[in-house]
């Protein structure tokens, strides 16, 4: 008779590695960036920022804050520390003044390409010295990954 405890025993060995993991792997390629980046390092958040503004160009300070799970109003200063540092432009809403849409400024679009290439070159040295067997169950894992990641940003409710 088959184990009634084991899909939990499972689910919480998969739930284990992937927060021990995730964040290790994140911290270990922003370490490669830190050390390569030529440019003054930008706190996790404004990057992030960053990061989202350039992927949905033209979202607002409401909607960035929502994705990034952050309030608004903090999302609001990030906005205007890297409009100071000349990294994010807000435009105008034409129909309602008070909106603001975000766009990254061609200055960051270079830098945010840099710290991407030079986090896709480390990730491809590590994925090298993987046994075939290992990539193949990555390359299976991006699709349940990428439907975690949806229901981890998910409304809250």
């Amino acid at each position: 008779m088959p184990d009634p405890t084991a899909p939990d025993q499972d689910l919480d060995r998969v739930v284990s590695a992937l927060v021990a993991s995730l964040p290790a792997l994140h911290r270990g390629l922003e370490r490669k960036v830190a050390h390569e980046f030529p440019h003054p390092r930008l706190p996790d958040g404004q990057m992030a920022l960053l990061f989202l503004v350039e992927e949905r160009e033209g979202i607002t300070v409401r909607e960035a804050a929502e994705a990034l799970l952050m309030k608004p109003n903090n999302v609001s200063a990030l906005v205007s520390q890297l409009t100071d540092r000349g990294l994010l432009e807000r435009r105008q809403d034409t129909a309602d003044r008070r909106i603001a849409h975000l766009h990254p400024t061609t200055t960051a679009r270079e830098r945010l390409a840099e710290a991407r290439t030079i986090k896709e070159a480390h990730l491809a040295r590590a994925l090298r010295t993987l046994t075939e067997g290992e990539l193949d169950a990555l390359g299976a894992a991006l699709g349940a990954l990428t439907s975690l990641n949806g229901h981890l940003h998910s409304p809250i409710g």
